[in-house]
């Protein structure tokens, strides 16, 4: 069985990439439409597992919204971010210590008197 279209062998089929919109696009017309569904797999070059793939990823997306507590979002920190800061946190908590030591070394020298002289 030979193809009349010697390209037709030659040009694999290329993987598309959906975006969420377009995902959900599908999502919502397999659900709500009279179309059968088939047909809307055919016509996106889908196949029935891409399709309960789409609903189980639309599900887990829609428990986790809906099981956020309400109220503020977290703040996101990048680990740049967060390795800064923490560099930051043990640079001062050094300066800190530092600072302590020089304390008592001034307290001894006054014979541990008050500063209120």
């Amino acid at each position: 069985m030979s193809s009349s279209n010697p390209t037709e062998r030659s040009n694999p089929k290329k993987r598309r990439f959906l975006t969420a919109e377009k995902k959900f696009q599908i999502y919502l017309e397999a659900q709500d439409s009279d179309q059968p569904v088939g047909e809307i797999l055919r016509r996106e070059g889908l196949y029935s597992t891409d399709l309960a793939r789409i609903r189980q990823q639309v599900k887990e997306g829609a428990l986790q919204r809906l099981g956020a507590k309400p109220g503020r979002k977290q703040d996101v920190v990048s680990s740049a971010d967060y390795e800064a800061l923490k560099r930051e946190l043990q640079e001062k908590e050094r300066a800190l210590a530092e600072q302590s030591v020089e304390l008592v070394i001034l307290r001894k020298k006054t014979n541990g008197g008050s500063w209120d002289r």
